[in-house]
Order: C-alpha cells, then structure tokens, then sequence
C-alpha cells in the first residue's frame, strides 16, 4: 500500500462498484475492492461487515432521516402523508447521486441474494416508519398501513427513477406515485 490517501470508504464504494460492473457481483471479493481502493483487506472490513454491505452504505443514514422528517412533519398531516414526508426525505439522499443508484439497481437486480437484501432493507424502512408514525400517536394499525404503503411508493417511484433518464427528481417520482396510489379505486 502506498502513501495514506482520503476517503477511503468513497474510494472502496467506488472501486466496488466498478468491480461489481465489470466482473459481477459473485466473482468480485474483498480483497479485490480493497486492492482497487488502495487500501488493506483489513481496512476495507473495518468499514463494511462483508461485500454486500457496500450496496447498502447509507441504508441507516437513510431510516435516521425518514424518521426525523415523519417526525417533524406538521401535525395535520394525515398519516400517510407523514410517512411520505419521511419517504421524500429520505430520498433526498439520493437527488444528487442518480448514476451511482441506477449502477446499484442493476448489480442488486442481477443477483437473488442481493434483491433479498434490498427486500430486508426495505422491511426495516418499514418498521423504522411504523416507529415514526406511532411516536406521533397513529394507532397500530394505520402507522403500519401508512407506513407500508409509504415505502412501497418509494420502492416503486425509485425503480421509475432509476429506469427512466427522462424522469424527473427522486422527489417528484415519489409524488407521482403517491398520487397513483391515491387514485387507486
């Protein structure tokens, strides 16, 4: 290893990434992104519990800022609407980052293990907006339709996102499909 260089979870994210693209998800080891990083096997565990994690960087940043924005959604919002402002800010994460999402989607989308992954992700995001919801005093049942629901848009405005180079912001596809789903009869 040469000299120490900065950022080395971005230059591991990044290496991976290639990687992944280039060789595929099961032939790329972490000892490869580490090499390519720069970096030791060593420091590449230190940052991320196995490869797989390096897809879902930022997974946690992500429930952390839904939960603060379900939070501080104004209190007439409906449920639904609370949890989509969680949706929408959680989201934001993501505006700024469309090429890096779309080459995630693509290597998640060609391996089982990974789509199961992404589903547990999802089903935490879940759990972290019912959490939300029910700290705002939504019952039971309604905290988990709404945030159920909430997170399906998500999925389903990020899948439109990241397939479409027409589409417009994260933002927008999240309240496109929110209004599909309201539309819903």
């Amino acid at each position: 290893m040469g000299r120490w260089e900065p950022d080395a979870r971005g230059r591991m994210i990044g290496a991976a990434m290639e990687l992944f693209a280039e060789r595929g998800f099961e032939q790329t080891t972490a000892g490869d992104i580490a090499e390519r990083a720069g970096v030791s096997e060593r420091t590449f565990f230190r940052h991320f519990a196995d490869k797989r994690e390096v897809l879902f960087d930022g997974s946690e940043a992500m429930e952390r800022t839904a939960y603060d924005a379900i939070l501080a959604a104004p209190a007439d919002h409906s449920p639904l609407d609370a949890a989509l402002a969680g949706m929408v800010a959680a989201g934001g994460l993501l505006e700024d980052r469309r090429d890096h999402a779309v080459r995630r989607s693509r290597i998640i989308a060609a391996n089982p293990s990974l789509q199961e992954r992404e589903l547990l992700k999802l089903a935490a995001m879940v759990d972290t907006t019912a959490k939300a919801l029910r700290e705002r005093e939504v019952t039971e049942l309604n905290a988990s339709l709404a945030a159920h629901s909430a997170v399906t848009v998500f999925y389903v405005a990020f899948a439109g996102w990241v397939s479409d180079e027409e589409s417009p912001g994260f933002a927008a596809c999240i309240a496109e499909t929110a209004a599909a789903l309201r539309a819903l009869k």
